[in-house]
């Protein structure tokens, strides 16, 4: 349940993503110069898909680092008690202080219809929480996530995991997002009972599968979505830029391998583009 839980976090913040310049068509990036000693590598991953086989040239990257970095420490075994723990609205308040009583009875109906049970029971946990609940059924094949086979090829290689944020950093992002905007996508997901959404998904793992980096990045500016389109700079720019020096540090340490959402590799603020203006040299691995 934690790894589902902290996988719906990294994936409602990595789906919303800006325009940006053309890049490569790769999911897989060497970093390599500005004082380091040996290359790391940067892989974009997507959290829930139908296939989630590493490449060849992801096991060989893999092969050539000793420690993996993701968003979050994913095994950090403290996860779980934070995350129920940031779980539920403050001051009392409900979904009853946010949306129409006829938007409540259609978000209600969503959690019946796909849930089998109904909204009262969670009327005061975060929407965040609420809208998470729905991923796995976005896609009609059991879930895989690229971040659990990286737990997994750690394991098998007696490497550490370290994260580029904390999870009091990216639940963070959510209470910067007003409530409203969030109850408002939260709604359009109920109105049509997740069809729009399943759809927009579908197309999302086609351009992933394609490693258009780019192309992801122009079909996800999605208006539809108020999250995403009110708060890029929160959602995107901010975490990107934060993540910079991290990223210098562990790859100074030792050769690295870093797995992040592939929304946060292209554009003018992405991460390539960042470590580039930073002094790396960032290059497509064929």
């Amino acid at each position: 349940m934690q790894r589902i839980l902290s996988l719906s976090i990294v994936t409602l913040l990595t789906i919303f993503t800006i325009n940006a310049q053309k890049l490569e068509n790769s999911t897989l990036w060497k970093i390599e110069g500005n004082g380091l000693e040996k290359p790391s590598y940067l892989f974009g991953t997507i959290h829930i898909t139908c296939d989630a086989t590493l490449e060849a040239d992801v096991v060989k990257a893999l092969d050539e680092t000793s420690q993996i970095v993701m968003e979050l420490d994913m095994d950090d075994p403290s996860m779980q008690a934070k995350m129920l723990t940031n779980m539920y609205l403050s001051d009392g308040k409900t979904i009853k202080d946010f949306v129409s009583k006829e938007d409540y009875i259609i978000v209600d109906s969503l959690f019946i219809n796909n849930m089998d049970m109904s909204l009262k029971m969670m009327e005061n946990v975060r929407p965040f929480y609420l809208t998470s609940m729905f991923y796995p059924q976005m896609i009609d094949c059991p879930m895989q996530s690229f971040e659990l086979e990286l737990m997994k090829v750690a394991e098998e290689q007696d490497e550490e995991i370290f994260g580029l944020e904390t999870i009091e950093e990216q639940l963070k992002v959510f209470e910067d997002i007003p409530l409203e905007d969030q109850y408002a996508d939260l709604i359009r997901m109920a109105k049509d009972n997740l069809e729009y959404d399943k759809t927009i998904f579908a197309k999302i793992l086609e351009v992933y599968q394609s490693e258009d980096i780019s192309l992801m990045l122009e079909m996800m500016n999605d208006e539809n979505n108020k999250t995403v389109s009110n708060h890029q700079d929160i959602l995107l720019e901010n975490r990107n830029k934060n993540w910079i020096s991290k990223i210098g540090d562990f790859a100074k340490e030792q050769p690295t391998f870093f797995g992040v959402g592939a929304g946060h590799l292209a554009g003018e603020n992405g991460v390539i583009n960042l470590l580039r203006q930073a002094g790396y040299t960032v290059t497509a691995f064929q």
